[in-house]
């Protein structure tokens, strides 16, 4: 390392001079001198710089009633300077001013700091508030706090492996308080919607450990969605490119993906030893009509929805409009709280030099090839003195090898401030013009310009990160709701909720206004990964929110609710997403009072928009936008629904799949059974309206269209899902356990030149041929034998009724006429 005191972590100490007396006096200048030796001896001091260094200009005030010391600590970072060696320099700085009667010496820099992330009292608060809001909702102290054993169980794993990770790659102290807000709230509402359901579903009769069992399949869906969402957003940090941001999303993603696999794991585990102890007591007055808070404001928020429509587009609008004014920045000493030692110091060193010697720039880069280094560092440092900003050029000397250059620069303003910004880009406006005069290649440096490019890199991002998350949320939604116009009103609500939140985050912490709430003592920019961390967050949650109350009024209006399906959708998940949401508010907000000064905004900003988008997008905003939509919001173009995957977050599939269990009666052994089977191509309608019944062993022909015939047969067997109807194969409920059929049924071809051979040796006990009358006389000896066996039911689908399965047995309903020489054969999509 060409300059390796400029790397090192330091600390600075600033000597005031008793009144009427100066830093260059004799006396004061031995005992500071003196006081420089002994700091010299510290085994892990490296070298320290006096105010009286001939090197380096400005380390005495301009009135000389002060001096700085730089020391710099060998071999250790800022985070790995330790508590006991900020004593020992502390105690240096007390024994130096006592050596000066009436002086003060206050002793800071960079070692000095690191807040680094602890957790009080205070946070365990919004804990408690979580076991009240979940006792309120779930009416059992047994059933709340299974929520909170699995949340703090997930943020304990997400700790141990968080600090085990940091022995190995270096991990920003943020990043654990982060994972840990995280954890605890999203692991509280995960297990809050299962056990939920499960409750439900007790209150029914349903024997605990099957309620247990369908909780977590049908709600752990739901579940898994939100987790994946939020775990997406989070990996999605890594769209800024920085380091600390990427490893802050990864293992904060870690945090929730641990709590999902609780919530499918450990608490189903709690809920079955807990038995049938969680089941609601019965109602004592049952006849009684109670308010229902969601049914009134659901009432009230859709009587008139484009009134409630623009009113919380105005409100959140004007909310969102000091975001503008948004003031980014890394932290620094001149941030943290007025009584913190480093703080004390960087006041002192802003009042007696100025606030730029607090922020430091440095100009480097290789002279080698100069053959009047001096010369050519004069040169550099009248440039940069004659740029406006800078103060002073306090050093410019090259290295002892005279290869390398450092200029260390003092600017005007402090290095949060945005005229040094402007100053770090007029200063690499420098660097063409010295490459064609002096053919050198300098570089802008230092702790301020570095955390400069970091807010401008991260400030870069928000817009490619922005489209990422709302792409994914508009395809994501579109896949789960079957829907274009849901998705957009999600994703133009979770903006408004995202913008809301700059806003309010932009008025307390930069502006000041009501900075007393969150204990804050002075404005301040806020720390510049916020707003995508912000970003991010809220994305994953916004979309929990959308999906537990939207899919419930889809699943009113797909039952056919063509009356109230968003007001009775909204009834039915309201409670459960408010208590959620409260329970995500209050951990996140007591993180506000007692954080740290780069949590503090983030808890805010989190706290903030969850109960914007919770309350006023997805409960008032949304229901009157799917009211005013009515039957509209569930349009989706035909061509698109048929590429479209199926995506299963509300756990409908396992649902449909339970309810067809016992159907159509208890104990039923058909091999086919079907009513109102429905199947169409587009805007083709092939068949509809088909009723099978076809017992094990039996045999069935199916005559009509080619078109249509094909897409029964394989419907039957699980290589075609049909658009209407419920359907049985083998006891298997179709779609669901399409897999599982296909593995046990043949699907035959009788154009197919191996059709013989695969009648011959069928896998599975159904066998479905169409075409059975184009057979070759291989093919008929095969199918003949087939019926001679009691364990096969055969399936045959003919373009004409002939004698190719004549003899077979067939028994099947069908809600058409038989054609004139079939006997009850089934006819799809009219004649033939």
């Amino acid at each position: 390392m060409t300059f390796p005191q400029a790397a090192m972590s330091s600390s600075t100490m600033i000597v005031i001079a008793p009144d009427g007396r100066h830093i260059t006096d004799a006396d004061i200048k031995s005992v500071v001198e003196d006081a420089d030796a002994k700091l010299d001896e510290i085994p892990w001091v490296d070298s320290t710089q006096t105010p009286y260094n001939e090197y380096v200009s400005g380390l005495i005030s301009d009135d000389g009633t002060a001096g700085l010391i730089r020391v710099n600590i060998l071999d250790a970072s800022v985070s790995e300077f330790t508590d006991p060696q900020r004593e020992i320099l502390l105690e240096a700085g007390e024994e130096l001013q006592a050596a000066i009667p009436g002086s003060t010496v206050h002793v800071g820099g960079e070692v000095f700091s690191v807040e680094m992330p602890h957790i009080t009292p205070v946070e365990g608060i919004g804990v408690v508030v979580a076991i009240i809001v979940l006792i309120v909702v779930l009416g059992s102290f047994r059933a709340a706090i299974m929520p909170i054993i699995s949340a703090l169980v997930g943020a304990a794993a997400s700790m141990l492996l968080i600090i085990a990770a940091a022995g190995i790659m270096p991990i920003n102290s943020t990043t654990t308080m982060l994972a840990l807000m995280l954890a605890l709230a999203v692991g509280i509402d995960y297990s809050l919607f299962i056990v939920s359901r499960h409750r439900d579903q007790l209150a029914t009769g349903m024997d605990a450990e099957e309620s247990a069992a369908r909780a977590t399949a049908t709600a752990g869906s739901a579940v898994v969605f939100a987790g994946m969402t939020v775990v997406i957003a989070l990996v999605g940090l890594a769209v800024a490119q920085i380091p600390f941001l990427t490893t802050m999303g990864v293992f904060a993603a870690v945090a929730v993906a641990i709590e999902v696999a609780l919530a499918l794991t450990l608490l189903p585990a709690m809920l079955g030893f807990a038995g049938a102890k969680l089941a609601p007591k019965p109602s004592k007055k049952p006849g009684r009509k109670k308010f229902d808070a969601s049914t009134w404001w659901v009432g009230v928020i859709t009587r008139f929805p484009a009134v409630t429509i623009a009113a919380v587009v105005l409100i959140l609008g004007a909310l969102s409009i000091p975001a503008q004014n948004l003031q980014l920045a890394l932290p620094n000493s001149g941030r943290n709280a007025p009584t913190a030692t480093d703080r004390i110091t960087f006041d002192a060193i802003s009042d007696r030099f100025g606030v730029g010697y607090n922020g430091p720039l440095v100009i480097t880069g290789s002279i080698v090839e100069s053959t009047d280094p001096l010369g050519l560092l004069d040169d550099l440092k009248r440039d940069v003195e004659a740029v406006p900003g800078v103060k002073m050029v306090a050093m410019a000397v090259p290295n002892p090898n005279a290869d390398t250059a450092m200029i260390q620069v003092i600017p005007t303003t402090g290095p949060d401030d945005p005229a040094t910004s402007r100053l770090v880009h007029d200063l690499r406006a420098l660097e063409p013009g010295w490459k064609a005069e002096h053919n050198v290649e300098m570089s802008v440096t230092g702790f301020t310009a570095i955390a400069i490019d970091v807010s401008d890199q991260l400030g870069a991002a928000l817009l490619p990160f922005g489209i990422f998350v709302v792409g994914l949320s508009l395809v994501l939604l579109s896949i789960v709701f079957r829907s274009i116009l849901v998705p957009i009103k999600a994703a133009l609500g979770y903006l408004l909720s995202v913008g809301a939140a700059f806003g309010l985050t932009t008025l307390v912490f930069n502006q000041g206004i009501g900075k007393e709430i969150v204990n804050l003592h002075d404005p301040q920019p806020i720390i510049s990964f916020l707003p995508i961390i912000l970003m991010g967050i809220l994305f994953g949650l916004a979309m929990d929110y959308e999906v537990f109350l939207t899919s419930r009024m889809r699943e009113e209006y797909v039952h056919g609710n063509r009356t109230n399906p968003t007001e009775a959708g909204f009834v039915h998940s309201a409670k459960v997403v408010v208590a959620a949401a409260i329970i995500m508010i209050a951990v996140f907000a007591f993180f506000i009072p007692q954080g740290s000064g780069t949590i503090k905004p983030i808890a805010f900003g989190l706290a903030i928009g969850v109960g914007i988008d919770a309350f006023l997008v997805r409960m008032t905003l949304g229901p009157a936008v799917m009211r005013l939509l009515h039957g509209r919001a569930w349009w989706l173009p035909k061509w698109l629904a048929r590429r479209m995957p199926v995506l299963d977050a509300e756990g409908e599939a396992i649902t449909h799949q339970l309810a067809l269990a016992d159907w159509p009666y208890p104990g039923a052994d058909h091999a086919v059974y079907g009513e109102g089977l429905e199947a169409s191509d587009g805007d083709v309608e092939l068949f509809s309206g088909i009723d099978l019944d076809v017992p094990r062993g039996g045999h069935v022909e199916v005559d009509g269209p080619p078109a249509a015939r094909r897409a029964l047969l394989l419907a039957l067997t699980g290589r075609l899902a049909l658009t209407g109807g419920d359907l049985k194969v083998l006891g298997l409920v179709l779609p669901q356990q399409a897999g599982q059929v296909r593995r046990q049924a043949t699907f035959v071809d009788a154009t197919d030149p191996d059709a013989a051979a695969r009648l011959a040796d069928p896998a599975g006990e159904l066998v479905v041929i169409d075409d059975a009358d184009r057979l070759d006389a291989a093919g008929r000896d095969a199918l003949a034998r087939l019926n001679e066996r009691p364990d096969i039911t055969v399936v045959a689908g003919v373009s004409a009724a002939d004698d190719t399965a004549q003899g077979l047995t067939p028994r099947a309903t069908n809600s058409h006429p038989a054609p004139a020489g079939v006997d009850d054969s089934v006819l799809v999509g009219g004649a033939a």
